[in-house]
């Protein structure tokens, strides 16, 4: 399938991200090398971060209220859900309530782990919330009924990333605590691959590297999330990159200094509300 059809109209809506806090700019970054004639939009929820926490009701209604505001606001081209609890929990209401928009999701990659063990040992980090979403055992029936599949789902683990990103110190016991469930040993064969369903958690992928009990490969879903945007997005033939483009807004509208420095890093200007 082709990436994208061409135009020459050199004009170029911007491509919104939208996370519960700062996991969803390993999608952005990924995003942004397909897309490089496209402005950006980053969409932190910190004000409800964490999302695992919440009422199913409450957080589909405060999901579908902000986009809402956002669409009003920017009408961005496409809206990337950067968030595997958002988009399980509220992806067919925001296409039902929103038709003319598209939206792409971020979902547990059960099917592309299904297809690469070989012990058919497969183990799902992600939260609370996304565990226990029908979404996420509605995969594991469609794509993986030949293997043994173990969902992990922590509580700590991030608010931990979101630390780490940070800069902030987080003890290894901590971090083995939250990633120990996922290693299985079953008559000689052991787990072999480890998704991480919850884009915060590949920023930490080092270090569960060093601390897990025997090598897993560690799938991070934001390079096929990307690559399925592009698919959506026209590639605008001489489009240049639009002034007053990239942007992040904190839902709080007061991210710390730290929080700043690093959306700054990502050449994202924190907007004021």
């Amino acid at each position: 399938m082709a990436l994208a059809t061409t135009t020459d109209l050199p004009v170029s809506k911007p491509v919104l991200v939208f996370d519960s806090g700062i996991g969803g700019l390993t999608v952005l970054r990924e995003a942004r090398v397909l897309m490089p004639e496209r402005g950006f939009i980053y969409v932190a929820d910190d004000a409800g971060f964490p999302y695992g926490g919440w009422e199913e009701d409450g957080l589909r209604q405060r999901i579908l209220s902000l986009f809402a505001q956002l669409l009003d606001t920017y009408r961005p081209e496409i809206c990337i859900i950067a968030c595997n609890t958002a988009f399980t929990l509220a992806g067919a209401d925001l296409r039902a309530a929103f038709p003319d928009m598209t939206f792409v999701g971020t979902v547990p990659a059960i099917k592309p782990a299904a297809e690469r063990t070989r012990s058919g040992l497969v183990s799902v980090l992600a939260t609370p919330g996304t565990v226990k979403r029908a979404y996420t055992r509605d995969l594991i029936q469609s794509f993986a009924t030949q293997c043994h599949v173990r969902l992990v789902g922590s509580e700590k683990l991030a608010r931990m990333a979101e630390s780490w990103i940070r800069g902030d110190s987080v003890l290894d016991e901590d971090v083995l605590a939250e990633i120990s469930p996922c290693f299985i040993e079953d008559q000689g064969r052991r787990t072999d691959i480890v998704v991480l369903a919850c884009t915060h958690y590949p920023f930490m992928a080092n270090v569960f590297r060093r601390l897990a009990p025997w090598p897993v490969d560690w799938l991070d879903p934001a390079e096929a999330i990307a690559r399925q945007a592009r698919r959506k997005v026209e590639v605008i033939q001489g489009a240049e990159h639009p002034d007053g483009f990239d942007f992040a807004i904190f839902t709080s509208g007061q991210p710390d200094f730290t929080t700043r420095r690093l959306m700054q890093g990502f050449g994202l200007k924190v907007e004021r509300r």
